[in-house]
């Protein structure tokens, strides 16, 4: 077989990879949708009373000797030089409409005036339980995340958010709707981007998309073993089960997401919450997309690895969904996006040679017809921005093959510090990128 056939097969086994899963992504998030409906139009859905906030007035101690206080749920905001954001992000959280919160920001060694913003809004909004508790030096994410959660969190939930994301008002109480199954331990929220009129941002905000639209069918499935750090929920009984958060890979949220799976997610289940709305800032910069894309491929990649006994495990322990099927495509997938970009490349170029331009305009019809689906079906979009992204669906074809080869450099770059993949070096630093700091408004529904 010469080299253009191969590749040409290999092109073709990536365009009929990519169909199935999108046909499958399609179906179980519609199954889901189904599901979304009679749950909440059953009588009996709603907040346990032990939830409620009302109940939310004495503290019981566990045996390690932690207050928790029932139904209260604990806010915690991870901050580095975040004085561009970190009141919007408040301000989201003080429009919620479950009361029973407590907010810690994990100020990180901030050099700006993050810590100044915070106690101001302090003393402006004292019926917020808003706490600060700041790092002497720089500690990392996670380390910072740990210090606050550990010393200082009271709540029998938590629920992490970076400093540029904001949730919309009825986030919490969502959140916590999907507790009333007692094998749920952690809630992964619908996060979306803010709205960007910029090819970056559309290009973002599709990814977005898609990408948590495939989360409804992981969700079904019970396979779901990637919770990102923006809006998601957890008990607190299971993060310290746990032991909160490690710090020796890149992507701290994914790593507790996958340390609780590695509990047995029959007994732990992580779900995915359409109704847990929240907003987060795209990159600003191709510059600053590549250096995100590096770093959650590299955490990812790192976290497959240490979790890689999940992966054709027959334990009991896990669903057969997730170790013969979630985690081995987890894996594929990072395969595909190296080769893809490559594959289409050729692709294009022998189409051109050989004037047969249909294998082309299959992919791009499949993919522009994706996109247009996954905007239709949205429910969180309104009419008017399901219409002005739907105009934007045709460029979707082109700016997802701008993507790939962001990920291929970003792969390029696993590949040349490999060895930190597997021998995982403490992770005791973080910088935040450069914040747009717009106001962003999101309703209530």
């Amino acid at each position: 077989m010469d080299f253009a056939l191969l590749v040409f097969w290999l092109f073709a086994g990536v365009s009929i990879l990519y169909v199935v899963h999108f046909g499958l992504y399609l179906a179980g998030a519609n199954f889901y949708d189904v599901w979304q409906q009679r749950r909440k139009g059953m009588k009996g859905v709603r907040l346990p009373a032990a939830y409620q906030p009302e109940c939310a007035v004495t503290a019981t101690w566990t045996r390690k000797g932690f207050p928790e206080v029932p139904g209260l749920v604990t806010v915690v905001i991870a901050a580095h030089n975040e004085e561009a954001v970190i009141v919007r992000t408040l301000e989201s959280i003080l429009r919620s409409t479950y009361r029973s919160v407590e907010v810690l920001v994990a100020d990180d060694a901030s050099g700006d005036l993050t810590g100044r913003l915070v106690r101001d809004y302090q003393l402006r909004h004292p019926e917020m339980d808003l706490r600060i508790v700041r790092m002497k030096k720089n500690v990392g994410k996670g380390a910072a995340l740990n210090a606050a959660l550990r010393r200082h969190a009271r709540g029998q939930f938590v629920m992490t958010l970076d400093a540029d994301s904001i949730i919309r008002r009825d986030a919490i109480e969502n959140a916590l709707s999907y507790f009333e199954d007692p094998q749920v331990a952690g809630v992964a929220a619908n996060v979306q981007i803010m709205e960007e009129t910029t090819a970056l941002g559309i290009l973002q905000r599709f990814e977005h998309m898609i990408g948590y639209r495939s989360k409804k069918l992981y969700s079904l499935l019970n396979c779901e073993f990637v919770v990102g750090g923006v809006a998601s929920m957890y008990r607190m009984r299971v993060l310290r089960k746990v032991d909160f958060y490690d710090t020796d890979t890149l992507t701290e949220d994914i790593g507790l997401s996958a340390k609780i799976t590695n509990l047995g997610n029959r007994r732990f289940r992580l779900v995915y919450g359409a109704d847990v709305v929240a907003k987060t800032e795209g990159v600003l910069t191709f510059r600053a997309l590549a250096k995100q894309r590096y770093r959650w491929k590299y955490g990812s990649i790192q976290n497959l690895i240490k979790y890689r006994a999940m992966t054709l495990n027959s334990s009991r322990r896990y669903s057969r969904t997730l170790t013969y099927y979630r985690m081995p495509m987890a894996l594929l997938s990072e395969f595909t996006l190296l080769v893809s970009p490559l594959a289409w490349t050729y692709a294009i170029y022998w189409s051109l040679a050989n004037y047969t331009p249909a294998l082309i305009l299959g992919a791009y019809a499949t993919i522009t017809a994706y996109t247009l689906l996954t905007i239709l079906m949205d429910e969180n979009l309104s009419p008017r921005e399901q219409t002005r992204l739907c105009m934007y669906a045709p460029t979707a074809y082109f700016l997802f093959y701008i993507m790939d080869l962001v990920q291929l450099v970003a792969a390029v770059r696993c590949i040349a510090r490999a060895r930190g993949l597997v021998r995982r070096p403490e992770v005791n630093t973080w910088k935040s990128p450069q914040r747009a700091g717009s106001v962003a408004v999101i309703s209530h529904g």
